[in-house]
């Protein structure tokens, strides 16, 4: 009968070190090195739950003084960096709320200041060509 060798596992060929993360992830980058540790922001934080309503909600929410002291575009700036931060993890319809809420924080923007944002032109010029 042959006798069986046994490879010996060296200490390089074992798996990284893990760390939770909220969603219940593992990742191997450690809290303190990811780029989300390392935002700095002045403003106040939305309700809880805030953006898990709808876009109407989530874009009044956002848009008051209390919550957004600098205006319309730090509402966009704290809605982005949700969407940035849920990555992969946010489902499509999610998605299409935030980028909901968006377009009413940039009609209310656009009213506020008087012009017409890039977007809405374009969207105007597509809808005469259809």
């Amino acid at each position: 009968m042959p006798t069986r060798k046994t490879a010996k596992k060296s200490s390089a060929s074992h798996s990284k070190k893990t760390y939770a993360t909220k969603s219940g992830k593992r990742s191997t980058t450690p809290p303190s090195k990811r780029w989300s540790s390392k935002v700095k922001t002045d403003s106040t934080k939305p309700a809880p739950g805030l953006f898990k309503k709808s876009a109407k909600t989530i874009a009044e929410g956002l848009d008051k003084k209390s919550v957004s002291p600098e205006g319309t575009g730090q509402a966009m700036r704290m809605l982005s960096f949700y969407e940035n931060r849920a990555g992969k993890n946010l489902p499509a319809e999610r998605k299409r709320t935030l980028e909901h809420a968006k377009d009413i924080l940039r009609e209310k923007e656009d009213k506020s200041s008087g012009k017409r944002s890039k977007r809405s032109t374009h969207k105007r010029h597509s809808k005469k060509a259809a």
